[in-house]
């Protein structure tokens, strides 16, 4: 693991000041909230009938994921819930982001909703409002159920009709109390890490699977929408969840630019074009035909996908520099030795971030937005244990202070960003990873399923604070 475990006070280096707590540009109404997903922490996930998901089956198969870890005990969320919500409380945080299990909602993706795991998230929400703490609910974080995706999964358009009857089941279950609907998380994973890089469940290599599977999702999306607000009599927050990176050009040069044209249509607009413009991009798509891929679009799939917004999540990690390939039409990714890297050895730059939100503003207005993840992983270091143990994770808690700050500067220059989840409230299952990288902002000893708040919580919880003005 990823952990340095020492004695308390033994070997102990001399701390680093923590961030100052004040972050100009942020309101006193600014959302403060964290987040999680139900595969990465739940557990359970052969009980109360839920079927598998395509996670299930991908982290089963042998030499995909890190030490062939899987997430069939996780964090045992799914029986420390209640103590889960208690935390959260004990961190005053305003909201709380979770995913919903799709084969624990719906076993196998069809038909009426299993009562039993409909119930576990009645309960969650409940917990959650006794604390004051408002549910944002995603109704999907990448675990298909098994038995869609052996129908053929996101590249096959009946998926999509199928998410819009399960995201009926949980919103004629939970609307009356979720006010705050994300519908899919990051849509570019579930396609093209799951269907054209295969790093992802379902492990596919395809890309002209890959991008009808973009398309699927899209529609999914807009079904959903529709049925969320047929569903729910009174009024919801309905939203999306998507993770460009910002893009930047390796020089000036002609064939850098379309290098960076190329990258940000792929990773970006074709994404957010269709939800907030109702097309997709023309350059994208004739890139696409040179490659003689097309994008499934029938009669009146656009004015479906185009449903009007509440918001626009955004998860954010990194940026890309990127430059003209040896081929026409590729591209690769410049490093940038000048900046810190995370864990995942992803650099590190705030200001990537805040471009990133000018831009959104200024080419998609209307719409507000929320920082759905934004988090890293490292090696965090461990003090003592049992109650008295600590953990100092400095390195977190200043790229958290750092990229609070990169929204503030977006929103002093016109971005309208109206909260921040810090990803992950816990260590977790971190996918292909395994458990060796934590993001978490609470530590948990996997082998006690002990949880205890690192200093990025505190800080975190400092902050909001400071921000309501207490």
């Amino acid at each position: 693991m990823s952990i340095d475990v020492r004695p308390a006070d033994s070997g102990r280096p001399v701390p680093r000041p923590l961030p100052d707590l004040a972050l100009p540009g942020l309101p006193a109404d600014f959302v403060w909230g964290t987040a999680t997903s139900a595969y990465q922490i739940e557990g359970a996930v052969d009980i109360d009938g839920r079927t598998p998901s395509i996670w299930d089956t991908f982290s089963h198969t042998p030499g995909v994921i890190d030490n062939d870890d899987h997430g069939d005990v996780a964090c045992d969320h799914y029986h420390r819930m209640p103590q889960d919500v208690r935390l959260l409380a004990d961190l005053g945080l305003d909201a709380y982001r979770f995913s919903l299990s799709w084969p624990r909602v719906q076993p196998g993706g069809r038909g009426p909703a299993n009562e039993k795991g409909l119930d576990f998230y009645d309960r969650l929400v409940d917990e959650l409002l006794a604390k004051g703490i408002t549910p944002w609910a995603t109704l999907y974080h990448w675990d298909l159920p098994q038995e869609l995706e052996d129908a053929g999964g996101w590249p096959e358009r009946d998926t999509a009709h199928r998410f819009a009857d399960y995201a009926e089941l949980v919103a004629g279950r939970l609307g009356d109390r979720v006010r705050h609907w994300i519908t899919l998380n990051e849509p570019f994973c579930s396609a093209i890490l799951g269907y054209h890089i295969g790093c992802h469940a379902p492990g596919r290599k395809d890309f002209r699977a890959a991008v009808r599977a973009v398309h699927h999702l899209h529609l999914a999306h807009g079904l959903a929408v529709q049925r969320i607000r047929s569903a729910v009599p009174t009024p919801v927050q309905v939203g999306i969840t998507f993770n460009p990176s910002q893009v930047y050009a390796a020089s000036d040069s002609a064939a850098d630019l379309d290098a960076a044209r190329r990258a940000d249509g792929m990773g970006a607009r074709i994404y957010l074009d269709p939800v907030l413009r109702g097309q997709y991009p023309p350059d994208v798509v004739e890139d696409l035909a040179q490659l003689d891929v097309g994008v499934p679009v029938e009669a009146g799939d656009l004015d479906v996908i185009a449903q009007p917004l509440d918001f626009l999540g955004i998860n954010y990690y990194l940026s890309d520099v990127v430059a003209a390939g040896d081929e026409p039409g590729l591209t690769t990714r410049v490093p940038q030795p000048d900046r810190p890297v995370t864990a995942m050895s992803w650099e590190i730059h705030p200001q990537g971030l805040t471009d990133l939100l000018t831009r959104i503003g200024r080419d998609y207005p209307g719409t507000p937005v929320y920082i759905t993840e934004n988090g890293a992983a490292f090696d965090d270091s461990v003090y003592g244990t049992g109650a008295g143990g600590r953990i100092e994770d400095i390195d977190r808690t200043v790229y958290l202070a750092e990229h609070l700050a990169a929204v503030g500067r977006a929103r002093e220059a016109g971005a309208d960003v109206r909260g921040f989840f810090a990803w992950s409230l816990m260590d977790n299952f971190e996918w292909a990873y395994g458990y060796d990288k934590r993001f978490g902002i609470v530590h948990v000893d996997y082998a006690t399923q002990r949880r205890t708040p690192k200093q990025s919580a505190l800080w975190l919880r400092d902050a909001a604070n400071a921000h309501r003005g207490r």
